[in-house]
Parts: structure tokens; C-alpha cells; sequence
């Protein structure tokens, strides 16, 4: 069988669930065969994960839409490693390897994260010219569909994998985790697992946290993630002198030791959410869960395994938590199975697996 080799392009210099999702896809691909190739940025962070992980990197400038210099080094790398599929990710991306692909006779596949609308102008067409969309919410596929003029035919959601050998509460004992973080047994903490940018409403966050803090005892909140409003989630803290019961713990590398150590997961975003990653790896863990109803963060809400509620509601977000702070029954949760089944690594490396073949096949 002849291997089937991929480009995978992206813009973006920052590194969130988006850049981790290219990763792990290229990596799990990789396991079944696939030759997997990233050209990105100089100074971006995919570039230095991609390198540890032995995939080949291309740097080009990626100034915009219309780079050209960009799109003929891409034609160039297409044509000399015999590429048969580019997946492309952010916008200014997509523009440049869309056409790369189809000049070189390439598949073209456009992966949208973001859950906020396209823009439906007839002028931005690119994501029409593509041989077939993988997004990461049925919102989203929706959206194109019915606002960017797309093939329901050729377009899939394939949420992010997520998997569950590394996300098993059955290898992490949680009061070791717990002394990684000076928690004695009586306190209750809380967390959020997300880059600090203006949607993930880190803000909505630190205010639950305060009135929580008014109501109850032997509470402890932490942020997990860094990003470009850092500073201005810590000065809200300073602010609201929560310092002592707020902590920023930076990027963490193994996330899933924090879960292990908290006993309420919470997740504040108000848009732009595909299926977001760290929700499902919360439920793998079996932590209970209050997220907001952001982009397709319901596509994980199945028999109300978690509290799902309004987006920039700060008394809901507060309502539910304290409802999960006062239950005294301290019965565990088993919200694994249903992720394990629907949203694991293997279902969707198996999702793109078809689609690659099919696409290849009809080269």
C-alpha cells in the first residue's frame, strides 16, 4: 500500500487547543502509516512540538491571504515530497495552501476549530474550493453549511481525540496530587484548564470564585494556562484581594495530574469553542464539570453528565458550582465511558483515516 503523505499548514504562532489538536492528529496519523509534514512560522510554538516529535518542519513567513512568496515555497514543497493532501487551519493559511494544493493537483482539506461564524461574503470562497472540511463541532459543520454555501457531502465534525490512556483517573492517586498543590482533605478546589484570552472569560472566572468565597469556607481556585490577558486576570485578582485563594499555575505540561487534585472542573468561555478539549478530558477523568454553552460544548452533554449552562451568565455559573460545592452525598461520577466511546483518540484518527483514503483513492 502506497503511503500517504500529508501537509499540514498553520499561521497561528501561539500554542492552545487548536495547535495541540494539529499535533496529536499529525502523531496519531503517523501511527497508522501516514507521512506527515508542518509548515509554519519561525518563532512559532508548533514548530518546537512539531521538531520533538521528529515531524519534518517547513518555515515560511505566512504574511497573509495573498503571500505569494508563501504559496510558491508551499507549490515547491508539494511537488518535490509528492504531497497528496494539504490540511490547512487558520484563515491566512487556508488562503495560501488552498491554492498551493489545488495549482499543485493536491487534495485540499480545510480544518475549521473556531466555533464563530464565517464570513458569508461570495468573495470568501476559499473554504468552497476545498475537497472536504473537517470541523470540530456539529455547530460548526452546521454553520458552514448553511452560511458558507458547503456540500454537506464534504464536510464531517471530527471533534478532537482526546486519549484516554493518558487521561485515566486510575493512574494518579489523588491525595499525592493534592500534596503537590499543599490541599489538605476539607478543601474543595476548583479549576479551569484554558489559554488566557478574552473569550475563555477568565474574568467570569475569578468573579465566581470571589462570591463562592463570600458563601463557603475552605475553597481554593486555579488557572491552569498563560496567554496574551495574563496580566490582566492577575491584576483582577490583586484587585479583589484573592491572591491567597486564586493561583495562576501557568502552562501546565500534564494537565491531567491537575484534574486528578481537583474536585470541581469549570470552563467560562462565551464563544469561539469548538468541542473543547479540556471538558473532555475533565469527564475522562471523571471530575464533575460545569461548562458554558459555547460552540459545540454540548456536542459532550449527554445525560446530564455535566451542568451545562448560558454563556456571560455569571449567576449561573455561580448557581451551578455552589449546587456541586453543597452536595453532600460526595458520590463519585463516571463520566469516562461516554467520552472513551464518542470522543477518544482512536475515533478520530479511524474518522480521518477514511476520509484520507477516500480523497487519495480518487486522486
Amino acid at each position: 500500500m502506497v503511503k500517504i503523505k500529508v501537509l499540514h499548514t498553520e499561521w497561528s504562532d501561539g500554542w492552545g487547543g487548536q495547535e495541540i489538536r494539529i499535533v496529536n492528529e499529525m502523531l496519531a496519523v503517523r501511527e497508522q502509516g501516514v507521512e506527515v509534514f508542518l509548515a509554519c512560522k519561525d518563532n512559532s510554538k508548533i514548530k518546537k512540538k512539531a521538531l520533538e516529535h521528529g515531524i519534518k518542519v517547513f518555515v515560511l513567513p505566512f504574511r497573509g491571504n495573498v503571500d505569494f512568496k508563501t504559496m510558491f515555497s508551499l507549490i515547491g514543497i508539494i511537488k518535490k515530497y509528492n504531497i497528496d493532501i494539504v490540511n490547512t487551519h487558520s484563515g491566512k493559511d487556508t488562503w495560501v495552501g488552498g491554492f498551493a494544493a489545488k495549482i499543485s493537483g493536491s487534495k485540499f482539506i480545510r480544518t475549521r476549530h473556531l466555533s464563530n461564524k464565517i464570513n458569508d461574503s461570495r468573495l470568501n470562497f476559499i473554504n468552497e474550493l476545498a475537497d472536504f472540511i473537517f470541523t470540530t463541532g456539529e455547530s460548526v459543520r452546521s454553520d458552514m453549511i448553511s452560511l458558507n454555501r458547503i456540500n454537506p457531502e464534504k464536510i464531517i465534525s471530527i471533534p478532537t481525540g482526546i486519549d484516554e490512556k493518558i487521561f485515566d483517573p486510575s493512574l494518579f492517586n489523588r491525595e499525592d496530587e493534592r500534596s503537590q498543590l499543599n490541599l489538605d482533605k476539607n478543601i474543595i478546589s476548583i479549576g479551569i484548564v484554558a489559554v488566557i484570552r478574552k473569550f475563555k472569560r477568565h474574568d467570569l472566572f475569578v468573579e465566581m470564585a470571589a462570591e463562592l468565597l463570600k458563601r463557603h469556607d475552605r475553597l481554593m481556585f486555579f488557572i491552569a494556562g498563560d496567554g496574551p490577558i495574563r496580566k490582566e486576570i492577575e491584576d483582577k485578582i490583586l484587585k479583589m484581594n484573592l491572591s491567597e485563594s486564586i493561583l495562576l499555575l501557568g502552562h501546565v505540561d500534564e494537565p491531567a495530574k491537575l484534574l486528578a487534585s481537583l474536585d470541581i472542573f469549570t470552563l467560562t468561555s462565551d464563544s469561539k469553542e469548538g468541542v473543547p478539549q479540556s471538558v473532555m478530558q475533565a469527564l475522562l477523568m471523571n471530575k464533575k464539570v460545569v461548562a458554558t454553552d459555547a460552540g459545540s460544548t454540548r456536542d459532550l452533554h449527554k445525560d446530564e453528565n455535566f451542568s451545562l449552562v448560558d454563556t456571560n451568565n455569571l449567576d449561573a455559573l455561580i448557581d451551578a458550582t455552589e449546587s456541586i460545592i453543597i452536595d453532600t452525598k460526595n458520590d463519585k461520577v463516571n463520566t469516562r465511558e461516554y467520552i472513551v466511546n464518542n470522543f477518544s483518540k482512536t475515533c478520530m484518527t479511524d474518522k480521518i483515516m477514511k476520509v484520507y483514503t477516500e480523497l487519495v483513492h480518487d486522486k
